[in-house]
């Protein structure tokens, strides 16, 4: 490998790896699609065969796994309750404020299934879609699965979301039934769900009933005959029978989940039973090799697609134990989450570049004073990760010693689609390679593969059963936003921009949208934020670039800085002058501006779109997916 600055794993990270070979059987997996994927859908339990692994008679429409029954609750649940597993701790929950709750998968199925009794009493039958809207409580978890189970879909939408969004989601998936809670906990104050909850109601005519989950206790508006108060209902005898888990087609839906367009409303991305649980279980036995023993921490949201496929459906049929946490990751004190690793004795933490780059915020001191030695190995997810907070994670929170595994995904990929396994040599920054099955390249407008080291278009050539089917009720849209680029070549336009070296690796640099063009030379905006947060004094950094009348295009950055750090007009200069020694004088931003937070969406990502709109005193447009 040509690039000095790569990380080999250990000898014992790789002895014990649950996949010992890349190349050979990634090679297979492009070149028998069909029978790699047949293979390993062998993984999980189906009621009934599949007639035919993939249908592409109707791109970009593919089914997988066709004429195969199924139900993913069989596989996340079912199937352990008559093997050992099922007096294994399926999560270990904590609140912000302390308190702690663990479950069996025995007792996940318990709570499960009364859940969804109570859900069917509310007259929800098979192919209905169920809204969503909770804290990180484990009831959100049981909702999600019970919805599953009686052959419902779920549509979670995330807690920080206002009214009028959660209105707008309720009426796109045309739900009747609202699952939410008195509130939540953030940074020591209550967030309060029902009011929005309520708010949302008035405004949309589909909702006819609410079921409310008591967690923080303050007085909340309960109207009747619409909202129930879960607890109350758990003590009505019919909630206690059994329940059967309804056996699906493996193309029935299984979600929706609304991700942000650029413009426009949110689309209500939709995924189906049988090829997910193939997809999202498979990659995450594979690339954070997962053994029964393990305690899984993935520090995100089940309100997004990460919180979905790696908090409750893939660790769940791979029998892990996963760590939920309802708070802020830095209440009260920034040691928040190293406390919490040492306490529970976490093997694998999978977590955002923001959320990274928050606690070096606070030094390494915070995170010094915990026994991390559980920890054998790292993730990432949500955004390209700079090099720089990517050595922070590997020395001081991994000690030098934990292989990091950078993923890059989608919300309308389903799982990991580019990302080292633990046997990878790893470069920071780059997500190295794609996974088995996936076809990846890079590519110009025209669709011929660019040079190595020049930057491209990101595209899927193959299908994969863990993809998004549509967009809910609008096959239109889903055509022109993902496939309409390549339609004549057939393949996934991912809308980010990257590039791959010599060796193949891939480096990701933005969303095609937030690419720069400055005097004729194209910047990643992620490559200026990198060049910012390498000074010592800054946490954190957003580009965008504004109309310059000489060079098109003028870089504007704002910047977070470091926990105690003075804004002083010699600071800005002295942040310009190491972005030139960093990248060249094309990079150095016309003005910096100091600011205290950034718009991000849940998942992490900034948007930037909203900087740009607020620059150019222009409307942002759909801003229900920011997470302040």
């Amino acid at each position: 490998m040509s690039n000095q600055n790569i990380f080999y794993p250990s000898k014992e990270v790789i002895s014990k790896a649950n996949i010992k070979e890349y190349e050979n059987t990634y090679k297979r997996s492009i070149e028998d699609l069909e029978g790699f994927w047949a293979e390993i859908a062998g993984r999980v339990d189906w009621h009934r065969k599949w007639d035919k692994v993939l249908d592409n008679s109707n791109p970009p429409f593919y089914k997988w796994f066709v004429g195969a029954r199924t139900n993913i609750v069989h596989n996340a649940i079912d199937r352990h309750l008559t093997t050992a597993t099922r007096n294994k701790l399926a999560y270990i929950w904590e609140g912000e404020p302390g308190d702690t709750r663990v479950f069996s998968y025995h007792a996940v199925n318990r709570e499960v299934t009364k859940m969804a009794n109570m859900i069917k009493s509310m007259g929800i039958k098979k192919g209905d879609i169920v809204t969503i809207y909770m804290p990180q409580i484990p009831e959100l978890i049981f909702a999600m699965l019970a919805c599953a189970k009686i052959g419902a879909a779920h549509s979670v939408v995330y807690a920080g979301f206002s009214a009028k969004a959660l209105a707008d989601r309720i009426n796109d998936a045309q739900s009747k039934l609202l699952i939410t809670a008195d509130g939540g906990w953030r940074r020591g104050k209550i967030v309060d769900l029902k009011k929005i909850a309520n708010e949302a109601a008035e405004i949309t005519p589909l909702l006819d009933e609410m079921i409310v989950v008591k967690r923080t206790g303050h007085d909340v508006e309960m109207e009747d005959e619409r909202d129930f108060w879960y607890h109350e209902l758990e003590k009505e005898d019919f909630v206690h029978n059994k329940c059967e888990t309804e056996v699906m087609d493996a193309e029935d839906m299984l979600f929706i989940l609304y991700t942000s367009g650029t413009t426009g409303k949110p689309k209500g991305v939709k995924h189906t039973h049988g090829g997910y649980q193939v997809y999202t279980s498979f990659v995450h036995y594979a690339v954070f090799d997962i053994k029964p023993e393990d305690r899984w921490w993935c520090l995100a949201d089940p309100g997004w697609i990460t919180g979905h496929s790696f908090i409750v459906y893939a660790p769940l049929i791979n029998g892990a134990t996963t760590m939920l946490y309802e708070g802020a990751p830095t209440y009260p004190q920034p040691d928040r989450v190293w406390e919490m690793i040492e306490k529970y004795q976490v093997n694998i933490l999978y977590t955002s570049p923001t959320a990274i780059r928050g606690f070096m915020r606070f030094g390494d001191a915070w995170v010094k004073q915990h026994d991390l030695s559980s920890l054998r190995l790292l993730g990432t997810v949500g955004e390209p990760i700079n090099p720089e907070a990517w050595l922070w994670y590997y020395h001081i929170v991994g000690g030098g010693r934990l292989p990091i595994m950078d993923t890059w995904w989608q919300t309308e990929t389903g799982g990991f689609m580019i990302s080292p396994l633990p046997i990878t040599p790893l470069k920071p920054g780059s997500a190295t390679k794609p996974l088995f099955g996936i076809d990846a390249d890079v590519v110009d407008e025209k669709g011929e593969t660019v040079e190595p080291n020049e930057e491209g278009i990101l595209v899927i050539k193959k299908p994969w059963p863990g993809m998004a089917r549509t967009i809910l009720g609008d096959d239109e849209r889903f055509k022109q936003i993902y496939w309409s680029d390549f339609a004549e070549q057939g393949w996934y336009k991912t809308g980010d921009s990257a590039r791959k070296d010599e060796d193949g690796y891939f480096w990701i640099i933005a969303r095609i949208d937030d690419v720069l063009k400055v005097s004729g030379y194209r910047l990643g905006t992620a490559e200026v934020e990198s060049a910012l947060v390498s000074h010592k004094d800054v946490a954190e950094a957003a580009v965008i670039g504004l109309p310059h009348k000489l060079k098109g295009n003028a870089i504007h950055a704002y910047v977070i800085l470091m926990h105690g750090v003075q804004e002083t007009p010699e600071l800005e200069k002295e942040l310009k002058s190491h972005v030139r020694k960093e990248m060249g004088p094309i990079a150095v931003p016309e003005k910096i501006n100091f600011v205290d937070s950034l718009p991000k969406t849940r998942s992490g990502k900034i948007m930037r779109r909203v900087l740009k709109a607020q620059a150019l005193g222009e409307d942002p447009g759909d801003l229900s997916t920011i997470e302040d």
